[in-house]
């Protein structure tokens, strides 16, 4: 009987990268494309940061002091004025961030068609967010006429806002976010969080002293 001499197969080398491997390579490879220190960036930054800031500001101080309304005559003037000044800030807001992501290169896995579609379809959802906010609480309820003592005779809980809470913020934001994707921008995504983080802090200074203004009017209404 012959014995035959086995010989050990070759074992083929792995050309997968460990996971962790990977994961180091993409941040490295994402932190060269982001630049910080960048003036654009930091311009946007500072854009996305002082709008909801500034309308909090004056908005508090008008209703301490009823200085808009004296110096425009009234508060729906003075409210409107506000209005479009608010507007204003948001429309170099976003000329900001866009000249940020384009000061930026972009990167390769969000530069595909399946990212571009997802971003269009963010931006068509947020936009369906901000444009029915908008008609639900028409110009004073978008634009702080609660604080200018425009108040609303109920709260709105129609569409959108039977979906989520604040839906023209979280819709901005949605836009934002699918702009970014949709020009393959690392530097967008950054900013849009930084615009959503803004928001957060917003929704929590605003949403309880709104609160206060309509309880106070209903206490004013039981007394009279």
């Amino acid at each position: 009987m012959k014995c035959r001499a086995l010989r050990a197969k070759p074992v083929p080398l792995s050309t997968n990268k460990e996971p962790h491997t990977m994961d180091m390579s993409v941040l490295a490879e994402l932190w060269r494309l982001i630049d910080l220190t960048e003036p654009r960036f930091c311009v946007a930054v500072i854009a996305i940061i002082f709008n909801p800031f500034f309308w909090n500001v004056v908005a508090r101080w008008e209703h301490r002091t009823r200085g808009l309304t004296r110096l425009f005559g009234g508060p729906y003037a003075a409210c409107y004025s506000l209005a479009v000044l608010i507007l204003l800030l948001n429309v170099y807001r976003s000329h900001s961030i866009t000249v940020a992501m384009k000061a930026h290169p972009r990167w390769e896995p969000l530069d595909n068609a399946h990212v571009y579609s997802a971003g269009a379809a963010l931006m068509a959802l947020g936009s369906v967010f901000v444009i029915s906010s908008f008609m639900a609480l028409g110009v004073t309820g978008t634009f702080l006429g609660d604080y200018f003592g425009i108040l609303m005779d109920q709260k709105v809980t129609g569409f959108p806002f039977n979906v989520m809470e604040n839906p023209m913020y979280w819709g901005s934001t949605a836009n934002y976010l699918g702009l970014a994707l949709m020009n393959a921008s690392p530097v967008g995504v950054i900013l849009t969080a930084v615009v959503g983080l803004s928001y957060k802090v917003a929704i929590a200074y605003e949403g309880p002293f709104t609160e206060e203004i309509y309880r106070q009017r209903s206490q004013r209404c039981k007394h009279k």
